[in-house]
C-alpha cells in the first residue's frame, strides 16, 4: 500500500499530462519501484516544518504523513507547525496535491490533485489528532478529505491515482486505510453503482493457478487485459483487503501462508493468497528486488528496500510474522544507505519493525526513530503512557477485531483442508 511509491505516481502524473493514455499508465506503473530516497538539498525552497530535505514536488504531503504516523506510533507528536504545514497543503474542496510550493493560492481546475497524497494526509492527520493544539480543525479537514474521495470514487469501486483515472490496487489500498483511520468500514464504502472498494480489490487479484504470481495483486490490467503480478500492488492489497493500513499490528495467531482458490472469492482470501505470494518471493534471497529499468545496460536486479519494508508489514498482519522475520533481519542490515535523510523511508522501517514486535530504537545499529525526527521540526515529549496506537489508527480495531476471528478462521481452515488432502 502504499510505499515510497512517489516515483511510479509521479510517472502516472506526467503520462496523463502528456497525454497518453490509461493502459500506457498501467503498463509503466506494474514495477512500482520504490526509488531510491535521496539526501541532497534540492534548488526548491523546503518549507518552515516539512520533513526532509530532498525536493518536495512528487512527496511533500506524502513523506510528511507518513512521518506523522510513524512517529505518533512510537508515542512521539508532531510540532505544531509540521502539522499546520500539511494542513495548509489542503484545497478548498479536501483534496491534497503532492506538493503546493504556494499553498497561499486557492486551488484552481490546474491543481493536480491526488488520490494518494489525500488519502494519506488523513490517515496522518487523523493519527495526530488527539495530541494536536486543534483537533477540531483537523476533524474538518480529516471530513474534508474523506468527502472529497467519495466524490471520485470510481464506478468499480476503486481509486486511480488522480481523479478520473483507472482504478489500480495501490490507490485503491491507501484510500482503504483512509476511510478506516476515520471509522469507516470500507465494504460500507459504495459507488453510484454499488461497488465497494474490495470489489475493486478482487478485481486485480491473480488465481492460486497463475503460473508466474499464484496468489498475488496486479497493480492494473496491461495494454491486452492481463494481469501480471506485482509485489507492490500485493503488499498493499493484502493489508487493505484484511482491513488494515500501514500501521498494522502483527496478528495472532501466527499462520503459515497458503494459497487457495474459492468457487466464490472473497477479498479475505485473496489478501491471504497475497500473503502467500509474498513469503515465497522473500523466501528466495530475504528481499524483494527491483526489475532493470527498460533500455538499462546494467540487468541485474537490485534489491528493493522499500517494497521489502511493506511486504513485511502485510506479512506481520496477515498472521505470518515468522515468515516476515528475516526479511525484517535483512532490513536492518541493509537499509541504511537507502533510507539515509528521507523520512518516509524511515517511517516504513519504523512500522515494518513495530509490526513485528522489534524495537525500531535499535534496528541492527541504527535508532529509526531519532533519525526521522531528526528530519523534521523537533516533535513534543513522547507520550510514555502510550501503550498503543489504537486512538491513532482511528476505526480500524473496532470493526477489525470483529472480523478477524473469522479472517484467521478462514486461514487455518484452509491449512487444516490442505493438510488433510
Amino acid at each position: 500500500m502504499n510505499t515510497v511509491r512517489r516515483g511510479a505516481t509521479a510517472l502516472a502524473a506526467a503520462t496523463v499530462l502528456l497525454g497518453t493514455g490509461a493502459a500506457g499508465v498501467a503498463g509503466a506503473a506494474t514495477t512500482a519501484p520504490s526509488p531510491t530516497p535521496s539526501p541532497t538539498p534540492s534548488a526548491v525552497t523546503i518549507p518552515d516544518g516539512l520533513y526532509g530535505t530532498a525536493d518536495p514536488t512528487y512527496d511533500g504531503v506524502w513523506r510528511q504523513s507518513y512521518a506523522f504516523l510513524a512517529q505518533r506510533a512510537t508515542g512521539f507528536q508532531p510540532a505544531d507547525k509540521a502539522v499546520d504545514w500539511l494542513l495548509g497543503q489542503q484545497c478548498a474542496d479536501g483534496s491534497f496535491s503532492a506538493f503546493r510550493a504556494d499553498a497561499g493560492t486557492p486551488c484552481d481546475a490546474k491543481t493536480l490533485r491526488d488520490t494518494n497524497a489525500t488519502a494519506i494526509a488523513v490517515q496522518g492527520l487523523r493519527a495526530v489528532r488527539k495530541q494536536s493544539a486543534s483537533p477540531e480543525t483537523i476533524d474538518k479537514a480529516v471530513k474534508a478529505g474523506s468527502d472529497w474521495l467519495r466524490t471520485v470514487q470510481n464506478k468499480d469501486g476503486g481509486w486511480g491515482y488522480s481523479p478520473g483515472g483507472a482504478s489500480d490496487a495501490n490507490s485503491t489500498s491507501v484510500v482503504v486505510g483512509a476511510l478506516a483511520a476515520t471509522g469507516v468500514r470500507p465494504g460500507s464504502f459504495t459507488s453510484a453503482e454499488g461497488r465497494t472498494p474490495y470489489d475493486a480489490l478482487l478485481s486485480f487479484a491473480l488465481p492460486c493457478s497463475d503460473k508466474e504470481g499464484p496468489g498475488a495483486f496486479a497493480y492494473q490490467p496491461d495494454k491486452a487485459g492481463k494481469l501480471l503480478a506485482n509485489a507492490d500492488a500485493t503488499a498493499a492489497a493484502t493489508l487493505a483487503g484484511l482491513g488494515k493500513s500501514v500501521v498494522a499490528t502483527k496478528a495472532s495467531p501466527d499462520q503459515p501462508p497458503v494459497c487457495n482458490d474459492l468457487s466464490k472469492p472473497t477479498v479475505e482470501r485473496a489478501s491471504l493468497n497475497g500473503a502467500s505470494y509474498l513469503a515465497k518471493a522473500l523466501a528466495k534471497t530475504g528481499h524483494l528486488t527491483l526489475p532493470p529499468m527498460p533500455g538499462a545496460t546494467d540487468t541485474t536486479e537490485q534489491p528493493d528496500v522499500g517494497n521489502t519494508a511493506d511486504a513485511v508489514v502485510a506479512l506481520a498482519a496477515s498472521g505470518a510474522s515468522k515468515e516476515a522475520k528475516p526479511a525484517l533481519e535483512w532490513l536492518e542490515k541493509n537499509s541504511a544507505a537507502w533510507a539515509k535523510g528521507s523520512p518516509a523511508a524511515y517511517a516504513q522501517l519504523i512500522l515494518a519493525a513495530r509490526a513485528t514486535e522489534t524495537d525500531p530504537r535499535e534496528f541492527g545499529t541504527a535508532d529509526l526513530v531519532e533519525q526521522l525526527n531528526a528530519t523534521g521540526p523537533a516533535p513534543k515529549t513522547p507520550d510514555t503512557s502510550a501503550s498503543s496506537t489504537s486512538d491513532d489508527e482511528g476505526g480500524f480495531d473496532i470493526w477489525w477485531i470483529i472480523g478477524i476471528g473469522t479472517v484467521v478462521g478462514v486461514g487455518i481452515g484452509f491449512l487444516v483442508s490442505g493438510r488433510k488432502k
